[in-house]
């Protein structure tokens, strides 16, 4: 049976449509003198070792090169404290980001597709088959049992003092997630949080030890389904433009979701001319698969407004170009928002961002646009090609229901991860944890 801490540390305010109740929230401030100590964490490497890296695909490296990929910013760095740095993958996504780079990396390493890209070609078009022919939307439930782990490293808080952990858990108001258990708990003393807040989470408490690491570390299992809407563009109806909802997830919301001149001109040139709500987020989509690279993405919290960084940067991991997906859609008039957690496919197990898309007669959709993304193995059926304008497969854990949402209890101090939660959050009493100073990751999971 659980055990439940008898006494929260602070409890929450819910606003009743699941939001922050206000903009205020403390732990959501970050001062200049905080970003810049994380921008510096990220931007660890030095000219040194850039030339280094891309000396064996470029022999002949010049720094008319270098400069021409920085201005293009399809190399990411920046001068701090007089000194240029460079992003720590700056050099790899540099391979990602430039075309003609990327033609001279595959030249040396082959050219390859991501593991679950080549996996899920034959499952997703096994998945449309199945919702055909049962008519059912959510279909092939896949069993998970997963360990997940946090660990402080040692000293970084003194001896004797309690560390507070908040650590992703599985949301239970999602159809496409069932049979939710806590299997194992290394604290006996736990919370679970309910899903009123948007960031769901096992917290725990534990008291630091001189010389060692402080693990946190649970086993829980769920039912997936692959979810799938077989809809055509003209079953989608009429919005109730005054309804709460369509209201709530059409609005700008800041800091991410901001109609800026840029953002509003995108979206009525790519959506001119379009009625149909499903139609518009399908050319809103293929448009940000087309011209954004996938590339590895610095502290979310480092960065002012994500959807433009995007645009000005010309690339975005999953969140990213997912937050840029659901601003477009909301300029555009069509109710969207934000889910993520983790992929959970075999061999390529991470964390994880997309988005959901409601349609007036049919619901909410979920919506991965990073996914449309390595479709080419499926592009000449239209079906398979954007399967995830209309669905997800079933290797999804699903944490979070909105972005800069709630915990529970709540945090004290500022966060770590200012948008999303996926790998944890720690404090003790004298502050933060940034994340170089522990670790979280899902260290086993098995497939039933």
């Amino acid at each position: 049976m659980r055990r439940i801490l008898l006494v929260l540390m602070s409890t929450l305010a819910i606003c009743g449509c699941g939001h922050r109740a206000s903009t205020g929230d403390p732990t959501l401030d970050i001062t200049e003198a905080e970003r810049d100590a994380r921008i510096a964490i990220d931007f660890s490497r030095d000219s040194a070792f850039i030339v280094a890296y891309l000396k064996p695909y470029y022999p002949d490296l010049t720094q008319e090169q270098v400069a021409a990929w920085e201005a293009s910013k399809a190399l990411e760095g920046r001068v701090i404290d007089g000194q240029k740095r460079y992003f720590r993958n700056a050099g790899r996504n540099l391979f990602r980001i430039d075309p003609e780079a990327r033609k001279v990396f595959q030249a040396v390493n082959g050219v390859t597709r991501d593991v679950e890209d080549v996996y899920l070609d034959d499952y997703n078009r096994e998945v449309i088959a199945t919702v055909r022919a049962t008519g059912e939307n959510l279909v092939k439930p896949v069993e998970f049992l997963i360990r997940y782990e946090l660990t402080v490293k040692p000293d970084v808080v003194p001896a004797g003092e309690t560390i507070r952990a908040w650590m992703p858990y599985p949301r239970e108001d999602q159809d496409s997630m069932t049979d939710v258990k806590l299997v194992t708990a290394s604290e006996p003393n736990y919370i679970i949080a309910p899903d009123a807040v948007e960031h769901k989470s096992i917290y725990m408490e534990k008291v630091a030890e001189a010389g060692k690491p402080t693990v946190f570390s649970y086993t829980f299992s769920f039912t997936g389904y692959n979810e799938w809407y077989d809809f055509q563009p003209e079953d989608c109806k009429p919005y109730d433009t005054t309804s709460d909802l369509y209201k709530t997830y059409t609005a700008e919301r800041k800091t991410h979701i901001v109609f800026t001149d840029r953002i509003r001109s995108l979206a009525d040139s790519l959506t001119a001319g379009i009625d149909n709500p499903y139609l518009k987020v399908k050319s809103i989509y293929g448009w940000i698969v087309d011209n954004f690279p996938w590339a590895s993405a610095r502290e979310y919290s480092t960065i002012e407004n994500i959807p433009m960084y995007v645009l000005e940067n010309k690339h975005g991991d999953c969140g990213q170009v997912g937050l840029l997906l659901v601003t477009l859609c909301r300029a555009a008039g069509v109710p969207a928002r934000w889910q993520s957690g983790w992929m959970l496919h075999p061999g390529a197990v991470n964390m994880h961002d997309w988005s959901e898309v409601y349609y007036e007669g049919i619901g909410w959709v979920p919506t991965d646009v990073s996914f449309g993304r390595g479709r080419d193995g499926v592009k000449e059926n239209e079906d398979e090609y954007f399967f995830y304008t209309k669905g997800l497969d079933a290797y999804r854990l699903i944490c979070n229901s909105d972005y800069s949402g709630q915990y529970y209890p709540a945090k004290k101090f500022i966060r770590s991860e200012t948008v999303d939660f996926q790998r944890g959050e720690v404090e003790w009493a004298g502050g933060n944890l940034y994340f170089n100073q522990w670790s979280g990751w899902i260290e086993e999971i098995e497939y039933r």
